[in-house]
């Protein structure tokens, strides 16, 4: 199976969601899951910030996911966005199935 999680983080739940619809759409993914908005701490600029973020998993193959974070980076609205690719060690047969065809 080629199925990968591309993990993801924004600045809001409708950006998520808008550049999630926009790379199914494009059939560089076949989902998103937009999770609950999470508390972050991280070093920007010399200094220590903390934001309400969104974390967000895409699915996607392996072959589409250079794709996939080329295009999730330029509609972004970070300068740096999180973007990381998980392996995907087993799945469902028929969800790695439908997960192949909708980004074919």
């Amino acid at each position: 199976m080629s199925v990968v999680s591309v993990y993801c983080i924004f600045g809001s739940a409708d950006e998520a969601e808008r550049i999630g619809r926009t790379v199914v759409e494009e059939r560089l993914a076949a989902c998103i899951n937009v999770l609950s908005p999470c508390r972050s701490v991280y070093r920007w600029h010399g200094e220590i910030e903390t934001a309400e973020e969104v974390p967000a998993i895409l699915k996607t193959t392996a072959s589409q996911a250079d794709l996939l974070i080329a295009r999730i980076a330029a509609l972004h609205s970070y300068a740096v966005p999180c973007i990381t690719v998980w392996p995907v060690d087993k799945l469902l047969l028929s969800y790695a199935e439908w997960v192949e065809g909708s980004v074919a």
